[in-house]
């Protein structure tokens, strides 16, 4: 099977959905020019660096029958579009009686590991959880983002794709033949007994490291959620049941965080919390801005060597 990279699978799913459906129309500041070439600048929209314009011309066009897909780059610049994307987007349906449809794809990078500095190292994905009308992906390989991205194109609701900026240029197999991911399923990326270590991002590749070092002394279930709105919240337990341990890994910060969410599901679930064996552990980056030193910001986010120190220490914590 062929190899292609993250960001040439994203940009598959909406070669081949932008075909099916002549109303979709994409808007960015930078000119996807392969995009443009295919469908023309008419559906494949150049903009002012203007965000919040941007997400609202989206809305726009969705109410009237169009199908928008904006990419905003960095998640730091959709905070200028804050607004738009949670005090519209998110309940325009509503607002509406449910009579009317917004069928809205927004993408954003998130994630630190390249001293991007503060302002470009965010990773706010648990700030649009708490914001009920909007469904969230989190892809984490070059086949599901092109799987999720094209159930996304077929929603028709609005939708938001954090996609981890290290990711890119990653490669691995993609099938040419079509394909979608729904919504909800989480991937069980490694089989394990001992310990659950469900991870978010860029952290399943860290997790699935750690879990290959301990192999034969741990035995590490890695579980990637994929989507955080809806989460997959049956596989978390299944597995949190049958280990009795569990690790959530997530380079955003801890406070609010989705990490936060996914211990308080575990430890709400009785048939879940009767079975543990250790209380949860997190391991997010620290409450602060990223730094821009590569030393530092290595301090302060998750990485093999933290995870390995949280399986360790749920296998030889009691509960009590």
């Amino acid at each position: 099977m062929r190899k292609i990279t993250y960001d040439q699978a994203a940009n598959e799913a909406i070669q081949e959905e932008f075909r099916k459906n002549p109303r979709s129309v994409h808007m960015s500041t930078d000119l996807a020019a392969d995009l443009a070439e295919e469908f023309g600048t008419d559906r494949i929209r150049v903009t002012p660096i203007a965000e919040n314009s941007l997400v609202g011309a989206a809305i726009g066009l969705a109410g009237s029958g169009f199908r928008a897909v904006v990419n905003l780059r960095m998640a730091t610049f959709g905070f200028v579009a804050l607004d738009q994307m949670m005090n519209h987007a998110a309940k325009i349906t509503y607002m509406f009686g449910g009579q009317a449809k917004f069928p809205i794809l927004i993408r954003m990078t998130v994630g630190a590991g390249f001293s991007g500095a503060a302002e470009h190292s965010i990773s706010p994905y648990s700030m649009f959880m708490n914001v009920p009308g909007l469904k969230i992906l989190l892809p984490t390989t070059p086949y599901d983002v092109k799987g999720l991205l094209k159930t996304a194109l077929g929603d028709p609701n609005p939708v938001i794709s954090f996609e981890p900026f290290m990711l890119g240029r990653t490669e691995t197999e993609v099938p040419e033949k079509e394909y979608f991911i729904p919504f909800g399923k989480a991937a069980v990326r490694r089989r394990g007994t001992d310990v659950t270590v469900v991870a978010l991002g860029r952290m399943a590749h860290e997790a699935l490291e750690a879990a290959a070092e301990v192999e034969g002394k741990i035995s590490v279930e890695v579980i990637d959620p994929r989507t955080l709105v809806p989460l997959d919240r049956d596989s978390i337990l299944r597995s949190v049941r049958k280990t009795g341990r569990l690790v959530v890994v997530d380079e955003a910060c801890r406070t609010c965080s989705a990490a936060s969410e996914i211990v308080a599901l575990a430890t709400s679930d009785r048939p879940t919390f009767a079975r543990l064996r250790a209380a949860p552990a997190q391991v997010c980056g620290l409450d602060v801005p990223i730094p821009f030193s590569p030393p530092m910001e290595k301090f302060v986010i998750p990485d093999r060597a933290k995870i390995l120190r949280a399986i360790r220490g749920a296998m030889r914590r009691p509960s009590t």
